[in-house]
């Protein structure tokens, strides 16, 4: 049986600073709508959008800044499903389904969460055992997927 389900198409960016790869430190950000929780940026797919193209949009409107080199991609789209209370006002979406980029502050990239739209409102650079322990719950299967991955090829 084949899931019907609609999923909004998503990217995510676990970033890395520009220390890497001789210092692998994490970028994560505290939501400004809900005070203690932590995550990647991320952002959905508008149509006619490419995921890549998202992906420099979305940090662009997120964290102030597109300069950064994509080092890898995950292979496939990762899905998740909402929580019941998240659900009733992301309708039609059950979920999201994400494509994840392992990307790279460049040297002169400036983070600047006052955006337009502020949706952080402090970010941190991180051991990635203490980005993992501080992330919401929800997010924590498909990050750790998509960590895995990255550490299996040698990135991480």
């Amino acid at each position: 049986m084949t899931n019907t389900k609609p999923y909004r198409p998503n990217v995510c960016a676990i970033i890395v600073s520009s220390a890497y790869p001789d210092k692998t430190e994490i970028f994560i950000a505290e939501r400004s709508d809900i005070e203690g929780v932590w995550q990647f940026p991320q952002g959905g797919i508008d149509r006619g959008e490419s995921p890549e193209e998202a992906l420099y949009r979305e940090l662009k409107e997120e964290i102030g800044t597109d300069k950064i080199k994509i080092v890898a991609e995950y292979p496939d789209w990762i899905a998740y499903d909402f929580p019941l209370h998240v659900m009733e006002s992301m309708k039609p979406f059950y979920g999201q389904t994400q494509r994840y980029y392992l990307v790279r502050l460049k040297k002169k990239a400036v983070v600047n969460l006052q955006t337009k739209h502020p949706e952080f409102v402090k970010y941190k650079y991180v051991s990635l055992d203490d980005a993992m322990q501080m992330m919401a719950e929800l997010k924590k299967p498909v990050y750790t997927k998509a960590i895995e991955y990255f550490k299996s090829e040698g990135y991480l």
